[in-house]
């Protein structure tokens, strides 16, 4: 409890001028103090009390946060303070009790202040006896308003608001009379409970009663709110879990005190202090405040949804406390079933081997990403198979996508009519191009095997020939190229720098310092997709042509409601047609061989798969990464096992897949494509195929 007597420590003559000022304004308001230097004390504290008050009527306390799937079912808590917010008529008889006796005996007949007690204090105090407290509940429910509420996130005003002084403290009870004014005691009751610390994140008698009982604050024994009642005074000294004899001595003190109260009869005090603390083991329990808590197959998304909606205007502070209620896109079924697709690929704890797996569902009207789902769990223990990063979302995959990027020469070659469907494209074993800009003589680049030399576009696609890709970006051009792999949904990664990182300027080296949309301008090897990439994004391409060429951001997001219910506005960039709808269908015709005659398609046959789709596999040079990017029926996906250990090595195939040194690794066709395979055979069990679409004939053949 407050102590009014005291200022800076030192009992004395300041505690009677305090008091005297004090009464001055209770009692005749606009009455000078009699006391030297009182006035201006009196006119501080006056000025400061309405600003104060106003403070404490727009503040709202924190409150948890609530993420759930688009089916409305919770998959994650966000909170600074765990807070489960209680009417009065939801507190036990039992908890009111309790901290009246203990804390304020004649709460409910006093006029906010306890003038007698603050005299009784201050006397005593000014006369060397023992330190004594003066503030009442309502004073507590201020003060604790303000620390807990107001000013949470500024260590300095906190400071103040407990500072140990006159002007302090006459605020508080200045503001006490005013709300004893304008809200019923129980009122006021509940709002102090429903706002106190009851230790380390938890945060009120709901919260509490839960956290430490597994209860709800309307059935606490007298026992259990004597231990919540006695921690309000300081909660760390009086924790159960860490100070349990200390607890003990202060809640059978409180059971004292509610006898000597009359609020329980002393036959029954015994029987309620032999009772044991009786708190649930290993806590207080409460529910992870992160999205590391969320389900193994939710983690990767929620911080997703975070991230996108801190992008959109929201703070994270907005989101730990303000009690909204986040309802995102994710598909628990798709969800569940990609994830069990990965694990079965790539265990959760194997060493040194990621396999990241996104679906978005195209749209001309929006992107919605249905699962963002790895091996890899959402967390911080690596001995588990966790990470902190969200390698489903950023571009934490610093080997790339391999031949999948060729994806974006295409698109370019078709726009700009450098090439079409049907056009043949040289394509000896290997070749050395020139490179604009640069102090190499040439780019040399080499087949992996013997290809058709000249091949179409669309058969080099299915087939993935190097040279072919190399020849054909350099015709088209880099800035084209990169314009289209940006027009097409690398946004956020042609952002980063080739570490998959923010550039740093100070560098001086390109390859950090620059953004990838501008360190690759002279780079032919862009189209090889060496460079790092966000999982999500490249599912997201697949996206932009499965929508007819309408580009949307990947959006988590189907609604936020705030603590009262009302829906709240979330930002979104707008759609937009990137190119033109028959380039989308024409090389969408073009992708749709790979799992049928191309690079995919042996697997596709050992997993009995027969539906028209769209894909493109990737491998880098080292198989360090390995990618496949397509769809099927209204699924937009992005398969990527890559090395994400330390000591990147070759992935190699097998059960599991595994770091090693296997002559010749993993492929995009053999490593990422199966677990795509598994998931969609799966959620697509009995739904008719859908056809893919037909080339646009404007786009079968070269036009410049």
């Amino acid at each position: 409890m407050a102590n009014l007597g005291s200022v800076n420590g030192r009992p004395g003559v300041f505690s009677l001028v305090g008091l005297c000022v004090l009464a001055g304004i209770l009692v005749a308001g606009t009455m000078a103090p009699v006391a030297l230097g009182a006035g201006l004390l009196s006119n501080q504290v006056s000025d400061s009390v309405d600003a104060i008050s106003a403070q404490l009527a727009a503040a709202d306390p924190p409150l948890t946060t609530t993420v759930t799937d688009r089916d409305g079912t919770p998959i994650a808590t966000l909170y600074a303070q765990y807070r489960l917010p209680v009417t009065a008529a939801g507190i036990a008889t039992t908890m009111k009790a309790a901290i009246i006796a203990v804390e304020d005996r004649r709460f409910y007949t006093e006029g906010g202040v306890d003038l007698q007690g603050m005299l009784r204090a201050a006397v005593n105090d000014s006369t060397g006896g023992a330190l004594q407290g003066a503030s009442t509940i309502t004073q507590q429910y201020v003060k604790n308003y303000l620390v807990n509420v107001v000013d949470r996130t500024d260590p300095v005003a906190q400071a103040a608001d407990r500072e140990d002084s006159v002007a302090r403290k006459l605020r508080e009870a200045k503001m006490a009379v005013q709300l004893n004014d304008t809200m019923s005691k129980d009122d006021i009751l509940a709002d102090y409970l429903n706002v106190v610390e009851f230790s380390g994140t938890v945060y009120g008698v709901g919260s509490a009663a839960k956290a430490y009982f597994g209860t709800t604050a309307d059935k606490l024994t007298v026992p259990q709110a004597a231990l919540l009642a006695g921690m309000v005074n300081n909660p760390s000294i009086y924790n159960p879990y860490t100070h349990a004899d200390k607890a003990l001595q202060r809640r059978n003190l409180v059971i004292d005190d509610m006898v000597t109260n009359g609020s329980i009869p002393a036959s029954y005090a015994a029987t309620a202090k032999a009772a044991p603390l009786g708190v649930l083991p290993n806590g207080p329990v409460t529910p992870p405040s992160t999205c590391m808590g969320a389900a193994p197959d939710a983690g990767f998304f929620c911080a997703y949804a975070e991230s996108y909606l801190v992008h959109a205007g929201f703070t994270a502070d907005q989101l730990a406390t303000g009690g909204y209620t986040i309802k995102t896109t994710l598909d628990p079924r798709v969800s569940q079933v990609t994830k069990d697709a990965v694990d079965a690929n790539v265990p959760t704890t194997q060493d040194g081997v990621a396999n990241t797996f996104a679906v978005v569902q195209p749209g001309s009207a929006g992107h919605q990403v249905l699962a963002m789902v790895a091996n890899r769990n959402y967390g911080t223990d690596p001995a588990r198979g966790e990470t902190s990063t969200d390698i489903v979302a950023d571009a934490s995959n610093e080997f790339g996508a391999g031949s999948s990027f060729k994806i974006f020469t295409s698109a370019a070659a078709l726009v700009t009519g450098k090439a079409g469907l049907e056009t043949p494209l040289p394509n000896p074993d290997s070749q050395c191009f020139p490179v604009p800009d640069s102090h190499s003589a040439c780019y040399t680049v080499h087949n992996d095997g013997h290809y058709a030399d000249p091949i179409s576009l669309a058969d080099g696609l299915a087939t993935s020939p190097n040279v072919a890709f190399v020849g054909l970006e350099s015709q088209v051009g880099m800035p084209a190229v990169l314009d289209m792999a940006y027009k097409l949904g690398l946004r956020n990664t042609l952002a980063t720098n080739d570490a998959g990182a923010a550039p740093n300027p100070a560098s001086g080296n390109p390859q950090y310092s620059e953004p990838q949309s501008q360190y690759f301008r002279n780079l032919l090897s862009f189209t090889l997709g060496n460079s790092p990439v966000s999982p999500l994004e490249m599912a997201n391409v697949s996206a932009t042509l499965m929508s007819g060429g309408v580009w949307c951001p990947p959006n988590p997001i189907l609604s936020v409601t705030d603590r009262n219910g009302n829906a709240v506005p979330v930002a979104q960039q707008a759609c937009e047609q990137v190119i033109p709808t028959g380039v989308a269908n024409t090389l969408e015709a073009g992708l749709s061989k790979d799992t049928t005659s191309g690079t995919s398609a042996e697997a596709a046959r050992a997993a009995g798969w027969t539906r028209p789709d769209i894909g493109k596999t990737g491998t880098t040079q080292q198989s360090e990464s390995v990618a496949f990017v397509g769809g099927v029926d209204g699924y937009a996906v992005s398969s990527m096992v890559f090395a994400d250990g330390p000591h990147p090595r070759e992935i190699c195939p097998g059960t599991p897949v595994h770091l090693g040194n296997c002559g010749h690794g993993a492929f995009g066709g053999t490593v990422a494509a199966p677990p795509y395979f598994h998931a969609m055979s799966q959620l697509l069990a009995g739904v008719p195929d859908q056809p893919i679409p037909g080339p646009d004939p404007a786009y079968l053949t070269a036009r410049n």
